[in-house]
């Protein structure tokens, strides 16, 4: 018990004193001691109206004067808001600050309303690249600023992953890409990203493949056609072997090269430009009899399921190149006499072409990477087997097209399994795409 609670119940017990002591005098002990209680209520109900004034009028900190545990209760509360006005200075100079760091991000920012598309609040960015003024656009809605398609339909979705790139409204040369992030439960923040150089360097890139393959072909089909000639006139035996080197080299070359191209062609050609309804089956049974060829002597044992009625929509061209380069994959990896399982079957309203090896497995910290360019697990195991490092990055360039998505499961010494799942919006009947 603090010292001014004992203060106030010896108060209380002198008042009670007091009050029986003039009630006996009087001789009406019960009217004395009801009114030393009433004196006693009305101070505190005058102390209480104090506090209420105090907090609801006074514009000042500075507590009323008071005794007793009135004192002790207004000293509690003034420090209290000491405590509390100190908070809040903190917290404003933390919002200026916040307010100073997004206002001075490259990115534009723009935050809306919660529960709306309204805009609350952008910075000076998001002024530049969106061409929002203040405070014309202050509480308009996003969709009203920015009316491309592209966007509208990534607003109106529930999955804001990846974001969407569509030209600036105030200048069509220019790039953007935008995300919406979902924070605090129900609110949203629209950050857009300047694209263009980075978009003018990945064209120079492509650009510079797509020519240096395409001028690295003439030479290579002259050198390749001067060796079978030389190796078609039965050569001195010193030089059969060098020879031999040589057009496995070029061959590996020659591959390489095609790789590129098509890697450099699904970069920048328009998604599906060319879909049609494709014959997934005849495809992959074209697939699997060209493995079998592949396999030769190595005997390795195939296991086909096809679904012979589910056909999908895209390119064949470029299916075949996906397919292909995981079965191929899947011979090229797994020892002589391993199983080789290929499926083409619908799997939870989905279309899923899987190919499962025997092989040695890949370890998960090589998964992630798989899909870059030129990235091997083992190099020289790699090459050994004729790779280009370019496969499983032509599959996954082939499945952005195609609205599908690559799926590895793989661990060492239980084989690999690749699958490319298609969304039902891709599939088709192949008796009523016959039809047609």
């Amino acid at each position: 018990m603090t010292r001014a609670w004992q203060h106030e119940l010896w108060r209380l017990a002198a008042l009670i004193l007091v009050g029986v002591l003039v009630g006996a005098l009087a001789g009406q002990v019960m009217a004395g001691l009801l009114l030393v209680l009433v004196i006693y209520l009305g101070w505190h109900l005058y102390n209480l109206n104090r506090l209420v004034r105090w907090l609801r009028e006074s514009k000042s900190f500075k507590p009323p004067e008071a005794s007793g545990i009135w004192d002790e209760a207004f000293e509690h509360i003034y420090r209290l808001q000491q405590r509390n006005q100190k908070r809040k200075r903190n917290l404003s100079h933390m919002l200026k600050r916040l307010h100073k760091m997004t206002g001075a991000l490259p990115d534009a920012t723009v935050e809306l309303r919660p529960d709306s598309e309204e805009i609350e609040w952008w910075n000076t960015a998001a002024a530049r690249y969106l061409g929002f003024e203040f405070p014309r656009d202050s509480g308009q809605r996003i969709s009203n600023l920015i009316r491309h398609p592209a966007f509208l339909d990534y607003l109106h979705s529930d999955n804001y992953e990846g974001g969407v790139e569509i030209p600036s409204p105030v200048n069509e040369g220019q790039t953007l890409r935008i995300r919406l992030v979902r924070y605090a439960g129900n609110r949203r923040l629209l950050v857009a990203r300047d694209m263009t150089h980075i978009q003018k360097l990945e064209r120079m890139r492509q650009d510079f493949v797509a020519n240096v393959s395409h001028e690295l072909r003439t030479p290579l089909t002259v050198i390749t056609g001067y060796l079978e000639a030389m190796i078609d006139d039965e050569p001195d035996e010193r030089c059969v072997v060098p020879l031999q080197s040589m057009q496995e080299q070029s061959e590996r070359m020659r591959r390489l090269v095609e790789d590129l191209m098509l890697l450099a062609r699904l970069e920048s050609d328009e998604p599906n430009d060319a879909a049609r309804v494709v014959d997934i089956p005849e495809l992959v049974a074209q697939v699997v009899s060209q493995a079998k060829t592949l396999s030769g002597v190595e005997g390795h044992r195939f296991e086909v399921h096809i679904e012979n009625t589910l056909c999908l929509v895209g390119v064949k061209s470029e299916l075949f190149s996906a397919f292909s380069n995981l079965v191929f994959n899947a011979v090229r990896y797994t020892p002589a006499g391993g199983s080789i399982q290929v499926d083409w079957v619908r799997e939870n309203e989905t279309g899923l072409f899987s190919v499962t090896d025997s092989g040695p497995g890949i370890e998960a910290q090589h998964i992630p990477r798989l899909t870059e360019r030129f990235y091997r697990v083992d190099a020289g195991r790699s090459r050994a087997r004729g790779g280009t490092g370019l496969g499983l990055a032509i599959v996954k360039h082939v499945l952005l097209r195609h609205q599908g998505r690559l799926e590895i499961d793989s661990e060492p010494g239980r084989g690999s399994r690749f699958g490319c799942r298609f969304p039902e919006s891709q599939l088709r009947s192949c008796k009523s795409a016959k039809a047609l």
